[in-house]
């Protein structure tokens, strides 16, 4: 299993707006993202604190509907 990159809210929302998604609305520092295909995820952007990897790991497996390799294979294109 690849080791999780560690990932600031910004850059992920960065990333995800790469891939197609697009910020629906804004509440406080929660971001919410939906992407044409129905999938949308919830992101904190907490200044520049990183993702804890238990959210990094949830958003990607169940929001994304990545497995882990796919999406480091999409991480280490958008850096």
């Amino acid at each position: 299993m690849p080791q999780l990159p560690v990932i600031s809210g910004k850059a992920f929302l960065k990333f995800l707006q790469n891939i197609g998604f697009i910020v629906v609305r804004i509440n406080g520092s929660h971001y919410r993202l939906k992407h044409p295909d129905g999938r949308v995820t919830t992101i904190p952007v907490h200044k520049n604190q990183d993702l804890p990897k238990g959210l990094l790991r949830k958003i990607i497996r169940e929001d994304l509907g990545l497995d882990l390799n796919r999406f480091m294979e999409l991480w280490n294109k958008h850096k």
